[in-house]
């Protein structure tokens, strides 16, 4: 436990001070590329019968799901365990380097502080290209205002799913536990759509993301509400309280709602309504009340929101570990 407790801090830290360096490789992206691989060959095997497309289209989506598990299991293993065997201190080295790759606090914030810069210097086109790589929706057509709003919404919703969900997960089982965590959300964000494409490939992905998240979604809520009452005076307490327990279910998803009411709450905005994915609008419902606009500053805002959670969910994390030495 002590060794598990000294890589989880210094994970931590290397990801604080490091963030995710361009000119590194990254387990996530290879990850992403046996889902790429994996989908490509069991979509060479789906029926071409119209009648069984759907079902054969199901069997495949949970066996891309099961390959992909077993995998990033094995090797995250197999790598955690040689480490240790090595010596104790190569193991707490590995921990601490699989630890770091698996967060993603200051990697959130870099990117978001770009679409930040863009719309600060007043260059919509460069902020729009900005937050198109850390959203799924369309951009082209998004305002100041709408490319402030998504990418608030991005570091809200991700405050749960980059960086609290995954440290609940590193602190209960390790590395291993970790990346099977990343290994379920990059699934989901890379095939669990619900669009002609996916529908039925996707749903074993999609569902299993769901139950993973939802308890870890509405820690980071309630950690987030916390850290509203105690990052300064652009921030509401009492508002986030009350918009979470307002609009924390308005979501398609059981749990992209909790943070992103809290912040909405938080900062006294109003997140969420209609966008546009692949050239179509979805209806979603809107999330805060409008007591003022969205400004490129809720940005920065929003990022603060993200490390005072951040913090107080590893001191949680290590309390707990303390009192189980």
């Amino acid at each position: 436990m002590k060794y598990h407790m000294i890589a989880f801090f210094m994970g931590f830290l290397l990801d604080l001070l490091l963030g995710d360096p361009y000119f590194l490789p990254h387990p996530i992206r290879l990850i992403g590329k046996l889902i790429s691989g994996t989908e490509r060959r069991l979509r060479s095997k789906i029926a071409k019968n119209e009648t069984d497309k759907s079902r054969s289209e199901l069997r495949q989506g949970a066996a891309l799901v099961l390959i992909v598990l077993a995998s990033v299991v094995m090797v995250s293993s197999f790598l955690l365990l040689a480490a240790y065997r090595i010596h104790s201190y190569v193991g707490v080295a590995m921990e601490s380097l699989m630890t770091y790759q698996i967060l993603a606090v200051k990697c959130l914030k870099v990117e978001s502080m770009k679409v930040y810069q863009c719309l600060k210097n007043g260059n919509l086109e460069q902020a729009r290209k900005a937050v198109s790589m850390i959203v799924g929706r369309d951009t082209e057509m998004l305002d100041e205002e709408g490319v402030a709003k998504a990418a608030v919404e991005t570091v809200a919703e991700n405050t749960s799913d980059g960086v609290i969900a995954p440290m609940l997960y590193l602190a209960a089982g390790g590395p291993i536990l970790g990346f099977f965590y990343k290994a379920v959300n990059t699934m989901d964000s890379m095939v669990g759509y619900k669009n002609e494409k996916y529908l039925y490939f996707g749903r074993a992905a999609a569902k299993l993301d769901d139950f993973v998240n939802f308890l870890p979604a509405r820690i980071s809520a309630l950690l987030m509400i916390v850290a509203s009452y105690l990052s300064g005076s652009d921030f509401s307490g009492k508002g986030a309280w009350n918009i979470y327990r307002r609009d924390r279910r308005k979501h398609a998803s059981p749990n992209s709602a909790q943070t992103e009411s809290v912040c909405a709450g938080a900062l006294s905005i109003r997140l969420a309504g209609d966008a546009s994915y692949f050239g179509k609008t979805v209806k979603k419902p809107y999330i805060g009340d409008a007591l003022r606009k969205v400004e490129y500053e809720d940005i920065k805002r929003a990022n603060r929101l993200l490390y005072v959670t951040a913090w107080m969910c590893e001191m949680l994390c290590l309390s707990v570990m303390l009192m189980l030495l």
